[in-house]
């Protein structure tokens, strides 16, 4: 059996693992012996830890074998190039530990807010979790001890009355009904804007509505967020808005994001997003749906989600809590 040999500054060891030689370089010589009892309790345990591939490496099989298949794809193989290119990209699956893990999630804060890294590294759980049980290039998975940063407290953005009237001369709609049909491209954002407003679909969802999608009362998506089709049933003025453009609103997601944040800065509206209407929206069905119906309306599987999205002020409910009371009172007398 061959011993580890120095080789300048670092250690090199090899060893021959399933009839196959593989070597790796070591700091000291008891890291590399202690890499060789590693490998051999592997062995041992049916596990083999890959000694021949980087964490690059374990990336660009990902992209190519899972992320093609979903609906992230883009997000997904910007993010594992961007990976492959960090400094845990070079690191070997052999070497692979928790405290690499913590130190590219420390050196990602100081460019990128808390939920980015957090789903990067939901990211990096789900790839080193297929590199283990399917490619067996790692024993354990190294993210399972590496805490995630502290999630922001959720938005709880309100849109007022005179932030929709505001962004619809911005974008050159006149909101008193003297329009039946849009005539610009700024028109149908606006139009778009007031409809997320009464549905609470995402942007995605509106931009991807066509002709024969909605029937009646009822918006048919074939594609959602999670991948699964939804109806969404639609208010009376949700309706006007479709009778406006019955072959859909003729926009894509870049166009609609790059021209309301136009709109808005013309509007001078400070901290409003587009997704903010989703928010605005489930708030004032909640008013009006039960949360079951609101649940399947919205499209969230977990009752839970619900209270990301609603919104509803202390001076709201206190209002409702009033009119309730003034309405037992009466009854009583």
């Amino acid at each position: 059996m061959a011993s580890p040999y120095k080789d300048g500054k670092r250690w090199r060891h090899r060893i021959m693992v399933q009839g196959v030689r593989v070597s790796g370089t070591f700091d000291t010589k008891a890291a590399a012996l202690n890499w060789e009892a590693e490998q051999r309790n592997a062995l041992s345990s049916g596990v083999l830890v890959c000694i021949t591939k980087t964490c690059a490496d374990a990336f660009r099989r990902y992209e190519l074998q899972v992320s093609r298949n979903k609906r992230g794809y883009r997000w997904e193989a910007g993010r594992l190039a961007a990976m492959a290119e960090s400094s845990l990209g070079r690191i070997t699956m052999a070497e692979l530990k928790s405290c690499h893990i913590a130190a590219w999630r420390d050196e990602r804060l100081r460019s990128v807010q808390g939920g980015t890294v957090t789903r990067e590294m939901n990211l990096l759980s789900h790839v080193f979790s297929v590199a283990r049980k399917e490619w067996q290039w790692l024993a354990t998975n190294p993210t399972r001890d590496v805490a995630r940063p502290k999630a922001k407290p959720h938005r709880d953005r309100r849109i007022t009355q005179d932030e929709i009237d505001r962004i619809c001369i911005a974008l050159r709609w006149p909101n008193d009904g003297s329009l039946s049909r849009p005539e610009t491209v700024q028109q149908r954002i606006a139009l778009a804007f007031l409809f997320a407003i009464e549905t609470a679909m995402r942007a995605g969802e509106i931009c991807a509505l066509r002709a024969g999608d909605v029937n009646g009362c009822v918006a048919r998506l074939k594609m959602t967020k999670n991948g699964l089709p939804r109806n969404v049933a639609l208010s009376p003025r949700a309706m006007e808005i479709w009778a406006m453009v019955p072959d859909g609103f003729g926009i894509k997601t870049a166009t609609l994001d790059a021209m309301f944040r136009a709109a808005r800065k013309r509007a001078d509206i400070e901290g409003l997003t587009f997704h903010d209407t989703r928010h605005e929206a489930i708030t004032r069905l909640a008013g009006k749906l039960n949360v079951l119906e609101l649940a399947r309306m919205v499209g969230h599987h977990d009752i839970k989600q619900l209270q990301t999205y609603y919104n509803a002020s202390a001076e709201d409910i206190a209002k409702k809590l009033q009119v309730q009371g003034e309405s037992h009172v009466f009854k009583e007398a």
